[in-house]
């Protein structure tokens, strides 16, 4: 997969998308804070639309809320929010493995396989960009082996809202590589239809996907914290 043409040029509106999430999840734009459409649009050189259409995703996704006479605006996100989603993730994720385990086709096994292994190559590579897209297509594959579409619809409404934070704590190399020896536990007991064993290394590997989000989300805000203080660096 490394050596096939790259993917598709971004939208305007989805590289506002990227750089609005990353601002907003480690902390450089506070909640509460509003996401003027103006401003917005000089600092990208782009017309309103793009912005429009970046906003809407945005509050799709949670981070941001249309509120009377402000617009759109940041919303508040705690640590405990950020926790409770990914417990909810782990829990669909774990049973869409259970299910997974025995209801996959021999297809399915294969490409979870293909897929796993492009994704070690893209982590020694280092890289990040691939590695998200394809470790959505991954989870998307377990999603739609449990052959439950209530499941799917659920594991794949979450998710989307979860896109950024795992997008954010992805983009560390050493993670990277936990994530790729996560995934080996996760295919391993698929293949040997180990239902117990694949709830198991789902919900762990969401759970340490929460742990580095966590953490990363703490180190930014204490470094946010240290260049406020006098001395620090403005």
């Amino acid at each position: 997969m490394l050596d096939k043409p790259a993917v598709m040029k971004k939208s305007r509106s989805d590289v506002i998308v990227e750089h609005l999430e990353e601002a907003v999840i480690n902390g450089d734009i506070q909640s509460g804070a509003r996401l003027d459409e103006a401003s917005i649009a000089a600092q990208f050189g782009v017309s309103r639309t793009p912005v429009r259409e970046a906003l809407h995703i945005l509050c799709g996704r949670g981070l941001a809320e249309r509120e009377p006479y402000k617009g759109v605006v940041v919303t508040q996100i705690s640590a405990e929010r950020i926790g409770e989603m990914f417990e909810a993730m782990a829990e669909l994720e774990a049973t869409c493995g259970r299910l997974s385990s025995h209801r996959m086709t021999m297809s399915e096994r294969a490409r979870l396989e293909n897929l796993h292994r492009d994704m070690n190559a893209m982590a020694e590579a280092g890289d990040h960009a691939a590695y998200n897209e394809t470790n959505t297509q991954f989870h998307n594959l377990i999603f739609e082996g449990s052959h439950n579409s209530d499941l799917l619809a659920a594991a794949q409404t979450l998710r989307l809202k979860l896109a950024p934070f795992r997008k954010y704590q992805l983009k560390d190399s050493g993670r990277l590589k936990r994530s790729c020896r996560e995934h080996q536990q996760i295919v391993d007991t698929i293949l040997d239809q180990d239902a117990k064993g694949a709830e198991s290394a789902l919900r762990r590997h969401l759970v340490s996907a929460a742990q580095e989000v966590l953490l990363k989300r703490q180190r930014q805000e204490d470094d946010n914290m240290a260049k406020l203080e006098p001395g620090g660096v403005s």
